[in-house]
């Protein structure tokens, strides 16, 4: 059973991240009396009821998959109450503005309630997910008729939304979309099919609202050409109640890896006669509306990565402290301790990562006006980094669970296997990996020249220099490799931006191992802004033991886990011409 690591998750809002000055001090929050109890008695309840009511549907969504018969979804059993249970605890909006229907409290709380979702059962944490990031997107383009008349129901829970890109031919570029708009005075209709639609269709909610990307019919060739458009499962009448059946149904589900418990629909749009759709958005301004939600959609996606990666650490440990081999029980054996640790050390990384990036986007949405923009761009270039480390790591961690079991972890009965096979998926959707490393170089590095990264890597040479100042030998000595792991990473990003200029393909052949450098090093980053917090916590008689664990957790990382960076780095510099040369006729 799940029990979500509270104490970590103050430490982080609360003492490193200093939740209390840095946004409850913003006119924003101020009212909000962020920090100390808030944050406990938030954690508390997420904690609560990721434990009793999420985490025991992880192995029945998985044996009891979602189905499709006659034009309907069925979801396992228990999620629809589930769900309700979360609209009704004012979860999916936890972030949202109050006068939408929200709870109006920083994206950080968010962050720490998605990653418990997602450690309890990632297939259930993508209903939440999808509803917000659709809410999110109606909040900033539709107009204000539609956001009155859906944005509340989706916040509470009452009903639900969803993503609507991908085709059949058209995937992550989206040039080629099929499916088409009519108009019809102050509506459209929407003709066509999209697969891979997460939550596409079930009975959880009273309603559904499809984000629909179609092409008009005189609009632009390619992907300028494509509008955004709302599609309700049920219309909503002027009064606000429920009227007719759209023609909007699903046709199947996906028999998948994992997540078996997240319907994935392939949904048919106007097979009666055209469903009705609604303008979010300007016409042929479709992309640019969708975009809005992306930052915010593939934060999450890393923090699943995380989720998954924290349930499988914790069942590893009890594992391991109950199976007993040569007379001990495992946890005593120094190679499954290393995965233990390894596992641990990578949990503790990417959640500090992804929290202190949470607050950033924070900071760009509410922050004083001057900073916004810098917050913005920093946001903007920290998402691919967080996407695509986060699932690779929840790739490692989650396959550590399962070499932690031994033989049992390969067997469905101990649920260990589950945890790989549902984060699988993760750096695959929202644009894979690949995707993200091209964006992290070509886009977001490139331009500005590196001038956000060099602001980062001065923070980080802040850090470096703060760790080497110390009294203490430990931390000495993780600030000198927190500063070599830095240099290296500079010679890195100057050597890549030179290397875009006169050659874009040997520079994004060099990507992904720019973005896992990038993810090391900043995870050794925060790691060691934590030991700093901790070592004076420590110092003062404050959570002694917590905080000897967390220097102690850095530590491992800094020895074992950031020497990965220059690997990556000494890859990018060695490779040469080995991935131009080889001809494509050799595969």
């Amino acid at each position: 059973m799940y029990t979500a690591p509270t104490d970590d998750m103050q430490f982080l809002i609360d003492d490193v991240l200093d939740v209390g000055t840095v946004l409850g001090s913003l006119p924003h929050y101020e009212e909000l009396g962020l920090g100390g109890e808030l944050t406990t008695a938030l954690l508390d309840e997420a904690a609560k009821f990721a434990a009793d009511v999420v985490s025991p549907l992880r192995r029945v969504g998985d044996a009891n998959p979602a189905r499709c018969s006659d034009s309907a979804v069925t979801i396992p059993p228990g999620y629809g109450d589930a769900i309700q249970q979360l609209g009704a605890g004012g979860w999916v909006g936890i972030s949202a503005p109050q006068h939408q229907g929200g709870q109006g409290l920083p994206e950080l709380f968010g962050t720490a309630a998605c990653e418990m979702w997602n450690s309890a059962d990632m297939a259930f944490a993508l209903e939440p997910f999808l509803s917000a990031g659709a809410a999110l997107a109606i909040s900033a383009h539709a107009s204000e008729d539609l956001q009155a008349t859906y944005l509340e129901k989706i916040y509470s829970g009452e009903w639900s939304g969803t993503m609507n890109l991908t085709e059949s031919g058209a995937g992550s570029d989206l040039g080629p979309m099929k499916t088409r708009a009519e108009r019809e005075g102050d509506r459209y209709r929407i003709f066509g099919q999209k697969i891979y639609i997460t939550w596409g269709d079930h009975d959880a909610t009273e309603n559904i609202i499809h984000l629909v990307l179609a092409r008009l019919p005189d609009a632009p060739e390619g992907s300028r050409g494509i509008s955004l458009f709302l599609v309700p499962k049920f219309l909503v009448n002027a009064d606000g109640s429920l009227g007719e059946r759209n023609d909007a149904f699903p046709v199947s589900v996906e028999h998948k890896l994992g997540i078996h418990g997240s319907p994935t629909c392939v949904m048919a749009y106007g097979d009666n006669g055209g469903a009705i759709g609604y303008l979010v958005g300007e016409e042929n301004q479709g992309l640019a509306c969708m975009f809005t939600m992306m930052n915010e959609a593939r934060l999450k996606v890393g923090l699943q990565g995380l989720g998954a990666s924290e349930g499988a650490y914790q069942k590893a440990v009890a594992y391991a402290r109950e199976r007993v081999q040569g007379g001990v029980p495992i946890i005593e054996h120094a190679d499954v301790k290393r995965m233990l640790l390894t596992m641990r050390a990578l949990n503790e990384a990417m959640r500090a990562l992804a929290y202190s990036e949470a607050v950033t986007m924070d900071l760009a949405h509410a922050g004083p006006e001057g900073t916004r923009e810098s917050s913005q761009r920093r946001i903007d270039l920290m998402i691919p980094v967080i996407k695509g480390w986060l699932t690779e790591l929840g790739m490692e961690v989650t396959s550590l669970g399962v070499q932690v079991h031994g033989g049992m972890g390969y067997v469905e009965e101990t649920g260990a296997a589950q945890y790989l096979r549902d984060v699988r998926i993760t750096p695959i959707y929202e644009g894979t990996n690949g995707i993200q490393a091209a964006d992290l170089l070509n886009r977001k590095l490139g331009r500005d020249g590196g001038a956000t990264m060099e602001a980062m890597q001065s923070e980080i040479r802040d850090v470096a220099s703060a760790l080497i100042a110390h009294d203490d030998a430990a931390l000495n000595a993780m600030g000198a490799q927190l500063s070599e792991a830095l240099a290296e990473h500079v010679a890195t990003t100057q050597g890549l931006l030179a290397t875009l200029a006169d050659d874009r393909f040997s520079a994004l052949g060099g990507s992904f191992d720019y973005m896992m450098q990038t993810g090391y090093l900043f995870g050794g980053w925060q790691l060691a802004r934590s030991a700093l917090v901790a070592a004076a916590l420590s110092a003062a008689g404050d959570r002694v033991m917590f905080c000897d664990r967390k220097i102690s957790t850095a530590r491992f990382y800094m020895q074992r886990l950031l020497p990965r960076a220059r690997s990556h780095a000494g890859a990018i510099a060695a490779s040469g011409a080995s991935l131009t040369d080889f001809a494509l006729d050799w595969f």
